[in-house]
């Protein structure tokens, strides 16, 4: 809404509120003297006290006040009978009903109001609905590493274990708790960077570098699945947060790794295009369908059900939050057994 419209709101308002004033008065003037002319015919005032004008002038001011005081107080009962409503629907949402709404019809301004109340409420309840979800879903996911290790250590209380199973066993409770670890961390982080309106540490560096850094630093999961790399980095700077693009493009590169097959090949690039630093990250992996691609970004939602693979369902919803503090965008490539591809823009120099 511009400034000129809420000015010819403003002034349509107290149009209609000088309006309601003057009409309230002239019904009360004009009843006043209606009553003071009957009562002076039937005979009930003599002649010669209503004679006088100062006796007729403080008559009618007297009953011109008790029905103004009538007519303002039961029209005032019926226009504020919408805000009564409304703060009793208020109530409601205070206890915990983000469901409830509020049906107002007039005057436009309360119209307006309830209109916004009705949108809080359904933003309220779209806010409780995530925050349940994050509950069940972080619930979940921290139940399944924990009952892991305490069957695994369990295990390993028995004296008949060979040396094989208890190195597996050892294993697997190391696996799952850096897999607690990079929950909690990933858990922290994104509720830092939610909070966050915009990331305060920009600074110049070389975006080549750290892309070639990140895959140095990848290098041990690369070697396990014995996969190939195609690197094709332009020299570029760009002004953003150094630190938290070094978690976006673990996550791009990490996921990957971990999706592609063994054997395969796994591809990051970097180029200048239209102003903007243009990533690609791709994989000759298992790929995604439609559904897949729709969700991917959501927190905590991982195209395996079962939840077996490696992972948390954290890692491109921080990806997401990344890109929207730094004025980035992304785009996904994919189809079901022919591999992935995102592919990241971000502004070589960021909008003032």
């Amino acid at each position: 809404m511009n400034k000129n419209s809420e000015i010819k709101q403003k002034l349509s308002t107290l149009l209609w509120l000088v309006l309601f004033v003057f009409i309230i008065l002239l019904v009360s003037i004009m009843v006043s003297f209606f009553i003071w002319h009957l009562m002076t015919r039937i005979g009930v005032f003599s002649p010669f006290t209503m004679a006088s004008p100062l006796h007729a002038f403080m008559f009618i001011l007297l009953v011109s006040l008790v029905i103004g005081t009538v007519l303002a107080t039961i029209v005032g009962y019926l226009l504020l009978r919408p805000l009564r409503r409304l703060a009793k629907v208020t109530r409601e949402i205070a206890g915990g009903n983000f469901d409830i709404r509020v049906d107002i019809k007039r005057p436009q301004e309360l119209v307006r109001l309830g209109a916004s109340f009705n949108d809080m409420a359904r933003e309220l309840s779209s806010i409780e609905t995530l925050r349940a979800d994050f509950v069940s879903n972080i619930s979940h996911e921290y139940k399944t590493p924990i009952a892991a290790i305490r069957g695994f250590a369990k295990r390993l209380m028995k004296n008949n274990l060979s040396d094989e199973k208890r190195n597996e066993y050892l294993n697997i409770i190391v696996f799952e708790s850096e897999r607690l670890s990079r929950l909690s961390s990933n858990v922290l982080l994104l509720s830092n960077l939610e909070s966050t309106c915009r990331d305060t540490e920009q600074a110049e560096y070389a975006l080549d570098e750290q892309l070639r850094r990140v895959v140095l630093l990848l290098e041990p999961q690369f070697q396990l699945k014995q996969l190939e790399t195609e690197i094709n980095l332009q020299d570029i700077c760009i002004i953003a947060g150094e630190e938290i693009l070094h978690h976006l493009w673990i996550n791009l590169i990490g996921n990957a790794i971990k999706f592609c097959h063994h054997g395969g090949t796994v591809g990051v690039s970097l180029m200048a295009v239209n102003g903007m630093a243009v990533v690609s990250v791709s994989d000759t992996g298992i790929g995604m369908d439609e559904e897949i691609k729709r969700r991917i970004f959501e927190k905590f939602y991982q195209g395996d059900l079962s939840r077996g693979t490696e992972g948390n369902g954290l890692g491109l919803a921080l990806v997401k939050r990344i890109l929207e503090l730094e004025n980035g965008h992304i785009d996904v490539e994919s189809e079901p057994g022919r591999g992935t591809c995102f592919t990241v823009r971000l502004p070589l120099v960021p909008p003032k």
